[in-house]
């Protein structure tokens, strides 16, 4: 199996471009690697010439306050400094003083780029990445290189294409407890993420008054991993309000523990306007195997749009299609709303989907493709429709 260097993660070439003009704002979800890869730039890119400044560090809580920056550095990295109350004020200000002397990347396992209540925007000051777990792709350092509508993903099979997945399959893509490769490990490290989630990295910034039904819903989420999301059934179940579960899973979102994709919207389908789809960061916190299956297809393609977003600035967004006679496709990937991919996830081939036949004529998408976990499969249909193994399909991504 490939070794994966810290400093290969799949962001650092075009972090590299862009530090060198602007701030670098890195969010992901907590244990998602943002910290080790700040320090690998710091580490490759200025020769070790760089500060590390953590916001839950007291010592460096007080050397952030007092503005004291090292005057040999030549790159500065913040971290967790969103809990910081006044952060936005006050990194503007650093970086306005010191543009041409420093290099500044912030991290965090919040969306920095929603903190934006009150004071100064930072609006062309920096660039804001999304950082995912490890994927098929990346660990056997593939990437995507072409251009959206133009160019679509080719799943490929590669030398330990096989022994990744299973490995990503059983351990997520977290470094840490993915090169750990240890069950009893595996087991704690869930346990430990949930509730630091929750009792540290939420509870510093946001006001919750009953973690533990707050907790309730963490598990509730991951036994309907895949489902439609009915905010009126959880309200019922946890025995809270409406608006306290909505809020509860929008703080859960924006600390990167839960996403939520919505039905494509188009004109040529009667497409239902509600309900979003739920799917977990970590994909082996969800529990069926055909949920866990859908949810990891799911992260490798919001890791992809994201990253064209992020990188080259297309508009590229994941969707389901669903529609009021209750067709429905697991996948669509557009840009700038425009259908460019369609994808069907079984655990295996029998025949196409109706469904996945009629929406790929009806909204003319250029491809679909139908995702079985039958190892080795891949060929086209005469509709022209592509069925792979899902391993092949993910490492075509990013």
């Amino acid at each position: 199996m490939p070794e994966h260097a810290a400093f290969e993660r799949y962001l650092t070439e075009q972090i590299t471009k862009d530090i060198k003009e602007k701030m670098v704002f890195i969010g992901g979800p907590r244990q998602v690697g943002k910290t080790t890869f700040a320090k690998q730039i710091g580490k490759q890119i200025f020769k070790g010439k760089y500060e590390y400044l953590n916001w839950d560090n007291t010592q460096d809580r007080r050397l952030i306050l007092e503005e004291k920056l090292e005057a040999e550095s030549d790159y500065i990295i913040y971290d967790e400094l969103h809990k910081y109350k006044n952060w936005k004020n006050y990194i503007k200000g650093i970086y306005d003083k010191n543009k041409d002397r420093i290099k500044i990347a912030v991290t965090g396992s919040s969306r920095l780029d929603i903190y934006r209540k009150g004071g100064d925007s930072l609006l062309g000051r920096y660039h804001y990445f999304r950082m995912h777990p490890f994927s098929m792709a990346e660990l056997q350092f593939v990437k995507y290189s072409g251009v959206p509508l133009e160019d679509h993903p080719k799943p490929q099979r590669m030398k330990h294409t096989e022994e990744v997945f299973n490995r990503l399959w059983k351990f997520g893509g977290f470094p840490e407890i993915y090169l750990k490769e240890d069950a009893s490990e595996f087991r704690r490290w869930h346990n430990e993420r949930t509730d630091r989630l929750i009792k540290e990295d939420i509870r510093d910034i946001e006001s919750i008054k009953d973690i533990s039904s707050m907790q309730v819903l963490v598990e509730l989420l991951k036994a309907g991993t895949a489902s439609d999301l009915s905010i009126e059934s959880l309200s019922g179940e946890l025995k809270v309000s409406y608006k306290t579960v909505q809020n509860w899973l929008n703080i859960l979102e924006k600390f990167y523990y839960v996403f939520r994709i919505y039905p494509f919207q188009s004109k040529k389908i009667r497409a239902l306007k509600k309900k979003p789809k739920l799917y977990l960061w970590d994909w082996s916190e969800a529990g069926e195997d055909g949920k866990r299956l859908e949810n990891m297809v799911a992260s490798h393609l919001l890791k992809f749009t994201d990253y064209l977003y992020d990188a080259y600035g297309y508009k590229a967004s994941l969707h389901f299609i669903k529609d009021m006679d209750q067709r429905e496709t697991d996948f669509l990937v557009a840009v700038d709303n425009r259908p460019w991919f369609t994808v069907e996830v079984k655990t295996s081939y029998k025949e196409i989907p109706a469904s996945l036949k009629y929406f790929s004529g009806k909204l003319s998408v250029p491809i679909s493709y139908l995702v079985v976990q039958t190892p080795g499969i891949d060929f086209i249909n005469k509709e022209g429709i592509r069925v792979v193994s899902i391993d092949s399909f993910l490492t075509g991504l990013i």
